[in-house]
């Protein structure tokens, strides 16, 4: 297969992580004989930097051209500091979702048996989570209009949906349901609000057509603390577009670092594929950033293409690093220099060799990832 693939590194730690994606991805390519093109552009701080835009038309037009994006990370401690910047990183991203249609984002939560003793919640909660988040990505509050007083005392967002909205990522969610356990969460706060009582009839119209899946309703509040006491009860989660951003954060303690969830964004047309971490600048440089969730994400492009058995050799790959402890620090306890590059090359030489079994990890040390 042939794919032309944006390649978005963003800032801070994107870079560091993508690149390790995209060898990955090359790897891969070798191996399936496929032919992935890749072409850089600028977003975020950077782009702001180079261009005062956050999101610059010809890499806009790079992403309307390609078949697929891959996105690093956005955000600078400059903007983050200062809430009267007028143009902020997270405007390019905003409008990147907007302006390619990408409605729904999909967020796998999973807790990788090699790291249940990683995770700040215990074992027996965490074992056997295996979660499909869906959030709307282009509506509700974050792109509502948003209003200061002149006085700068008085500020509003508005929070909007409409039955399409809704419609579209909630048909996702039943479609996803039907390949997994057969139930849907939808998260919301009906009680409270007008738009989670649009979506409560809506996604419950929706589910007469799914007749094999069950639909479940929880509070966002209760569902956060559902998360923690018992993650095991969730199978695809559907939810608007902020209540999903905090709650797929808070799923990324289960299994141990939000350095390992990967996300898909996907519209009619175009697909982003990205962590759901941010930029981290503080580790910026340093070779500590975990790169397995923008390899992960890299393994749903894949499947996004219906490249299955190539995603899944990615994920075997996953895998056996964590079980060797070949893994950044922010999970790793046992090695102290196991870098982002030599976690992403011991991943491309499991794609390369995947019939070995054992790592001989004085010449990862070494920098030559030896597999033998």
């Amino acid at each position: 297969m042939k794919l032309n693939i944006a390649v978005l590194p963003g800032d801070g730690i994107g870079s560091e992580v993508t690149s390790q994606a995209v060898k990955v991805l090359k790897a891969i390519a070798s191996e399936f004989n496929h032919n992935f093109k890749f072409t850089n552009a600028d977003v975020g701080a950077i782009a702001i930097d180079k261009y005062n835009n956050p999101l610059p038309e010809k890499t806009l037009d790079l992403c309307r051209s390609t078949d697929a994006i891959l996105f690093g990370a956005i955000g600078h401690p400059k903007y983050d500091n200062d809430p009267s910047a007028k143009v902020r990183p997270e405007q390019g991203l905003l409008r990147l979702r907007k302006e390619l249609g990408l409605f729904a984002n999909i967020r796998p939560v999973q807790a990788y048996e090699a790291l249940l003793d990683k995770s700040p919640l215990k074992k027996h909660i965490i074992k056997g989570t295996d979660i499909s988040i869906y959030r709307e990505l282009t509506g509700g509050i974050y792109f509502g209009e948003k209003q200061l007083s002149k006085d700068g005392n008085v500020a509003s967002d508005l929070c909007e949906y409409s039955r399409k909205e809704i419609e579209r990522i909630a048909h996702l969610a039943f479609k996803a349901a039907q390949m997994r356990k057969h139930k849907v969460t939808l998260i919301d706060k009906a009680n409270v609000l007008e738009t989670s009582r649009l979506w409560r009839k809506v996604v419950a119209e929706i589910a007469e057509d799914y007749k094999d899946v069950i639909l479940d309703f929880l509070f966002v509040d209760n569902a956060a603390m559902q998360m923690i006491l018992n993650p095991k009860q969730f199978d695809v989660i559907l939810t608007e577009n902020m209540f999903g951003d905090i709650i797929s954060d808070e799923a990324s303690v289960i299994g141990g670092s939000i350095g390992l969830l990967a996300s898909a964004s996907i519209g009619e047309k175009y697909a982003m594929f990205e962590p759901i971490h941010g930029s981290f600048p503080q580790a910026t440089g340093k070779g500590i950033a975990n790169p397995v969730a923008s390899i992960l994400s890299a393994a749903m492009l894949l499947e996004h293409f219906g490249l299955f058995s190539e995603a899944e050799l990615i994920r075997l790959g996953v895998d056996k690093s964590l079980k060797l402890n070949i893994s950044t620090p922010d999970i790793n306890t046992k090695y102290d220099n196991v870098t982002t590059g030599k976690v992403g090359e011991f991943i491309e030489d499991f794609i390369n060799n995947p019939s070995d079994t054992n790592m001989n990890f004085t010449n990862i040390h070494l920098g030559q990832s030896t597999i033998i």
